[in-house]
């Protein structure tokens, strides 16, 4: 999702972030706020409803529990957060809010989203523990899994929309991937070309 745009030049805490209107959407990290986008586009509503819908019977009557945005997670007073999709496994940490990491996030990228999504998001997730780091593109469509090694992530695995997705931390979770990205595909067909190059010539000295 879309975070672009700062809300001034402060920093703010989880009891300011607690006192803006409900309608507006903000996430915090390092004090520093970011606008998120009102209204996702088409593709990104999409790819979140069947991740969901296929990830929900997987962990019904189980110990994770499956929520989706927007649900704050308070990972500091300093760092709130707004993931598409997150798995938590601690009933205790299930309050108005979540309460600390999450098992897993899901994030689905946009053009305006990736730099925060790879980088600022990146640091901040591993920073606070969270072991499995879900990166989504709608387009060109894939899935990348990040898995925490001590205090970096590493990557794990990635998936194209023609896989079968699986995780690290939930080895049973299985999730076929044509169907996740069939809307996005459906927008973008045609943008993909072939390219075919002839050998490369060569000068020498």
């Amino acid at each position: 999702m879309a975070q672009t745009a700062l809300k001034m030049d402060e920093r703010y805490t989880w009891d300011d972030y607690r006192t803006w209107p409900e309608g507006e959407r903000w996430e915090l990290i390092d004090g520093v706020a970011y606008a998120m986008a009102p209204s996702p586009v088409s593709e990104h509503q999409d790819i979140s409803s069947e991740l969901h819908s296929r990830m929900h019977p997987f962990f019904k009557g189980k110990k994770g529990k499956l929520f989706a945005a927007p649900m704050d997670v308070h990972l500091s007073e300093e760092d709130i957060v707004q993931p598409d999709l997150m798995v938590v496994c601690d009933p205790s940490q299930i309050r108005r809010h979540i309460e600390g990491p999450p098992a897993l996030v899901v994030e689905i990228a946009s053009p305006g989203s990736a730099r925060h999504d790879r980088v600022v998001k990146t640091e901040l997730y591993a920073r606070f523990g969270i072991k499995e780091y879900w990166i989504v593109t709608p387009f060109p469509s894939m899935v990348e899994i990040l898995w925490l090694q001590g205090e970096r992530y590493v990557f794990w695995k990635g998936f194209s929309h023609e896989d079968v997705l699986t995780s690290p931390g939930f080895p049973d979770l299985r999730i076929e991937l044509a169907e996740v990205f069939e809307l996005a595909l459906q927008q973008h067909a045609g943008e993909l070309t072939l390219a075919k190059e002839g050998p490369a010539h060569y000068k020498t000295c």
